[in-house]
């Protein structure tokens, strides 16, 4: 009589951990291409950002005939009824909204009272500034970097209320090759009304500017070249600060006027952000490991890398030193 018993198909334990060993090396060997990938089109991303950023400082320009200005210190928000240039006291983020097509978070608070100086926070105006500075700009967050969200408010500006949460920008205009920060006039001296003749004893050196967009700034020509010069580029942080609004370089809003949040210098090497290391930081930087991306002003945009020369690093932030280079 033949034997009719079947043989056992189940898998033996054995049988089992080889084949969950195998997997595991492959998805070791196969996660490093993955992330890879990912950064590769989140760098993509980051880019096609910086291009938005330079496109919106060409149309400014053609526009306004100079590059957007970076406002009054950190202490001002833009403000729609000072137009664009020196009397502005918004930075460069806010003087580029109407270009990215942007008008409905740039004329909030158009033609509102804002108090006798034009800067009471408590204002209709006041509050209508504290709005615009809670409109998130997605296209301004890096995506390796962090979500594109309403970020902690810490602090108003003078000229507005405190926003229930802030807009962000990990992107930066160039201050040059000199630390120029400044608060900007006081409310009290009345500057709206009578620029330029208000006191400016808070305000940053203009004689040192050499980048293109600081304190009040209208520059129109680049004497170096405009594909020879960057306009902005991504600015460094502290992952550990990332969301939190503690950084004293990433505390207040993105529409705000000079200071570390939205304007960085030459004056430092970049640098890749590192847990730990730096906060109110004056760099360029990026997550990225490749390096850092910037928009020149010419449009076009260029990664480098975090060992570039430095002194060719640095010609690059001078809008007027002389210097062209190509081996960057």
């Amino acid at each position: 009589m033949s034997d009719s018993r079947h043989k056992n198909a189940a898998f033996t334990l054995v049988e089992l951990l080889v084949v969950i060993t195998i997997l595991g090396v492959l998805m070791a060997l196969l996660l490093p291409a993955v992330n890879s990938v990912r950064e590769s089109m989140r760098r993509a991303q980051c880019k096609n950002n910086l291009a938005q950023v330079g496109a919106a400082a060409l149309l400014h320009r053609t526009a306004q005939q100079h590059f957007p200005s970076s406002g009054w210190g950190w202490e001002w928000t833009g403000d729609p009824d000072h137009g664009f240039g020196a009397r502005q006291p918004g930075g460069w983020v806010y003087n580029s909204l109407p270009y990215w097509g942007l008008d409905m978070i740039h004329d909030l608070g158009k033609g509102l009272s804002g108090g006798s100086n034009g800067a009471d926070p408590n204002s209709p105006k006041g509050k209508a500034l504290a709005e615009a500075q809670s409109a998130v700009i997605p296209f301004l967050i890096c995506p390796t970097r962090r979500r594109p969200i309403l970020y902690p408010s810490l602090y108003s500006s003078w000229n507005s209320a405190l926003p229930p949460g802030l807009n962000k920008t990990d992107y930066a205009a160039n201050g040059g090759s000199v630390l120029n920060l400044g608060t900007g006039p006081n409310p009290s001296d009345n500057c709206f009304a009578k620029y330029p003749n208000c006191s400016w004893t808070n305000s940053a050196d203009q004689t040192l500017f050499t980048g293109v967009s600081g304190e009040r700034s209208e520059v129109q020509q680049i004497p170096d070249g405009d594909s020879n010069v960057f306009f902005a580029g991504e600015k460094y942080l502290n992952p550990d600060l990332y969301y939190s609004g503690t950084d004293g370089a990433d505390n207040s809003s993105a529409l705000q006027g000079n200071d570390w949040d939205v304007n960085r210098w030459v004056i430092y090497t970049p640098l890749r952000d590192t847990h730990r290391v730096e906060t109110c930081s004056t760099r360029f930087g990026s997550p990225h490991p490749q390096g850092v991306q910037f928009v020149f002003c010419d449009g076009h945009v260029q990664l480098l890398s975090f060992q570039v020369d430095f002194p060719t690093y640095r010609s690059l932030g001078i809008r007027n030193d002389g210097t062209v280079s190509d081996s960057y």
